[in-house]
């Protein structure tokens, strides 16, 4: 895995290439001077975690022979801001799944994403309590 980056405009925009060639922003808060060119570095790590989980639960499920037809993913964390540095203390992950699914294959395509497959929950859940949550819309 190789990820260049390369700063493109101000003092804290990035922009990192992957090696297929996607790119992705990356800024620093407004407080310390970012300008709102990217996401900001911790943003990304939940951007990985939904990313991740995300096809963990779409593989789990398709394996299950479950109809998913579709699948949103919020997350909200927060951050222990009176230490140095301000990692994520708690991070919720909820995920609308659209339909006709078994709300028992979904569980278990939960617990098998964050306690087996999910690699960057793992990561994360070191040092932060992650709380997933889950509705089923039917179609």
């Amino acid at each position: 895995m190789n990820i260049n980056l390369i700063r493109k405009s101000g003092k804290f925009n990035f922009e990192a290439v992957n090696e297929s060639g996607f790119t992705v922003e990356l800024d620093a808060k407004a407080a310390i001077g970012g300008e709102g060119k990217g996401f900001r570095p911790m943003e990304m790590l939940l951007v990985g975690l939904g990313g991740c989980s995300g096809i963990d639960m779409v593989n789990v499920l398709t394996k299950q022979k479950e109809p998913l037809d579709d699948i949103k993913i919020a997350i909200n964390a927060t951050r222990k801001d009176e230490e140095m540095p301000p990692i994520f203390d708690e991070i919720e992950i909820h995920f609308d799944l659209f339909g006709d699914l078994s709300a028992a294959k979904v569980e278990r395509a939960l617990a098998m994403t964050f306690d087996k497959y999910c690699s960057v929950s793992n990561i994360l859940g070191r040092s932060a309590k992650i709380n997933f949550t889950y509705k089923i819309n039917k179609v």
